[in-house]
């Protein structure tokens, strides 16, 4: 159940604002961060949040340009470690296993959102190698039908040059971190797969347009 979630609000999400604010710093020297468009996100009820995934920074950088506590979907790997499971549930993290269609997990986002909590949902499933967006997973579409809340985007860029593929060890950028919220929208369970990637695909390669071919 979604209750038994450890998640940053009420007493605890005090905290959550302490460490962002801590944080601060840490954003400027590794990029600087920079986030646009924080106002689009719902400021209350159940909302989805999709993320074009570039490096195992992601969620802190997300995290930081978010006005509101997220869960993040994590790969199951990161809950082996426990050091970093304790650190993923503090910051409302739940698993998710890759390659196979995790039921417990999909219905887990769904209640956690119906539950008017924010879900962050990397959907191309797996780190970009290049930086360049990968195809969109279904999974995601079956979230957002099912959940039938709003759904907005978040496109960002660089936060590779902070964690590398391939690499655990951050570093600044030496260039703007950027996070480029979109417009949300919403879908009820009659919409397609097809319609809902589509809709997704199309909103990253407005927020993050890769650069022409040379």
């Amino acid at each position: 159940m979604a209750s038994e979630i450890v998640f940053p609000n009420s007493k605890s999400h005090k905290l959550l604002g302490a460490l962002k604010f801590i944080f601060a710093p840490l954003m400027f020297m590794v990029g600087p961060c920079v986030f646009y468009g924080r106002e689009q996100l719902p400021k209350e009820g159940g909302v989805i949040v999709l993320i074009n995934h570039l490096s195992d920074s992601d969620p802190m950088i997300v995290q930081n340009a978010s006005s509101r506590g997220i869960h993040f979907m994590a790969k199951s790997e990161l809950f082996t470690i426990p050091i970093l499971k304790q650190w993923m549930t503090f910051w409302g993290g739940f698993p998710v296993k890759r390659g196979v269609p995790d039921r417990a997990s999909i219905r887990l986002a769904v209640e956690l959102a119906k539950a008017g909590r924010v879900v962050g949902i990397f959907p191309e499933g797996k780190l970009s190698e290049d930086g360049k967006l990968q195809e969109i997973r279904e999974g995601a579409a079956l979230i957002i039908r099912m959940s039938e809340v709003p759904v907005i985007c978040l496109g960002i860029k660089n936060t590779n040059r902070i964690v590398p593929y391939g690499s655990l060890i951050p570093r600044p950028a030496f260039c703007k971190v950027t996070a480029h919220w979109g417009e949300p929208r919403s879908f009820n369970k009659d919409a397609s797969n097809e319609e809902v990637t589509s809709w997704i695909e199309a909103e990253f390669r407005r927020l993050i347009p890769e650069p022409p071919n040379n």
